[in-house]
């Protein structure tokens, strides 16, 4: 997926103190962002209705936007040819169910590997519309790439695979969107579907950003609330924003990287209407931007297998702190 940054002034008070705060706190903020966020993912559920605490942004040069109110898109995914990526080793390639022995026994996670490897060769088909409840969008995307060619469905599935054999050695049954194996897609609206009707506990949808050069880290996607033909999000916003609090401060834990310095004002977090696969979700989901593969940094841990490695952990135990495991 890729990020168009959408700015907002800060008012006069807030620009006031954070002249004032600049100096001093600047080489707190990573700090604070983390210790919050682990706390987050280590304490025990509270109210949903609660509010990331504002810190300090990470430093960057390119402009940077609070954390949206339900409603607001600030996101838009766009269409870029990925022709090829450098390989790394995977679990299995077929879903599996749980061993039913573990601290994740009888439940269910879906695992939404974002984008396919096979899209690129399929745009006609990916380009046409599908009702995502408040409008219509495309199928599907092909995803970006880093700018030698590693591209983010490849991605997506090695570290998919891997959480997969983490959450299964705890006893869960996992389920796959997709795995490399259909011709293209699935296009969103069906990605949903897997999720409802697999009666999901959690569903994560795992991605990469392909944003501009300097803009680093991750965040991670929650569902606004929205109402519109088939999307009705209402009763999923409290835990998704529980399940991607959790996931945050473990993906922070385990993989050391900084929340997004252009997403989400430093809280790793943020709210958007226009993703199919999180409208017509019925049951708590959240997409996470694992970091920029646009970004040289970034993308040399992108592109590690040691890194993709962290980054499922990070991804699984916040899943299992969420379902309780």
């Amino acid at each position: 997926m890729s990020y168009d940054s959408e700015s907002s002034n800060p008012d006069s008070r807030s620009r006031r103190v954070r002249g004032r705060a600049l100096v001093a706190l600047a080489a707190l903020a990573p700090t604070a962002l983390a210790g919050w966020l682990v706390w987050q993912a280590m304490s025990s559920p509270g109210s949903q209705d609660d509010k990331p605490p504002k810190v300090l942004p990470l430093p960057s040069h390119a402009p940077r936007s609070p954390l949206p109110s339900a409603g607001t898109a600030t996101v838009t995914v766009t269409a870029t040819p990925t022709p090829g990526a450098p390989g790394s080793p995977s679990a299995p390639a077929a879903s599996k169910g749980g061993s039913g022995v573990g601290p994740l026994a009888g439940k269910t996670v879906v695992i939404d590997p974002g984008h396919n490897p096979n899209n690129f060769r399929h745009t006609q088909e990916i380009n046409e519309p599908v009702d995502i409840g408040t409008n219509k969008k495309e199928c599907d995307t092909t995803g970006t790439e880093t700018n030698d060619g590693y591209t983010e469905a490849e991605f997506t599935l090695d570290v998919s695979r891997r959480i997969r054999a983490i959450l299964e050695k705890q006893g869960a049954k996992v389920v796959f969107t997709q795995n490399g194996d259909r011709t293209f897609g699935p296009c969103v609206d069906e990605r949903a579907r897997i999720g409802n009707q697999a009666k999901a506990d959690a569903v994560v949808s795992v991605h990469a950003d392909g944003a501009n050069e300097g803009q680093r880290g991750f965040h991670v996607i929650l569902p606004a609330k929205v109402k519109g033909g088939a999307a009705d999000t209402a009763p999923i916003v409290g835990p998704s924003r529980e399940l991607g609090v959790r996931i945050a401060g473990k993906f922070v834990l385990d993989t050391g990287m900084n929340a997004s310095n252009y997403v989400g004002d430093g809280t790793a977090l943020d709210i958007r209407s226009d993703l199919g696969g999180l409208n017509l979700s019925t049951v708590p989901k959240v997409f996470i931007e694992c970091g920029n593969m646009r970004d040289s940094r970034d993308s040399a841990l992108l592109k590690s297998a040691d890194w993709h490695q962290k980054a499922a952990q990070g991804i699984a135990d916040g899943i299992m702190a969420f379902l309780g495991g």
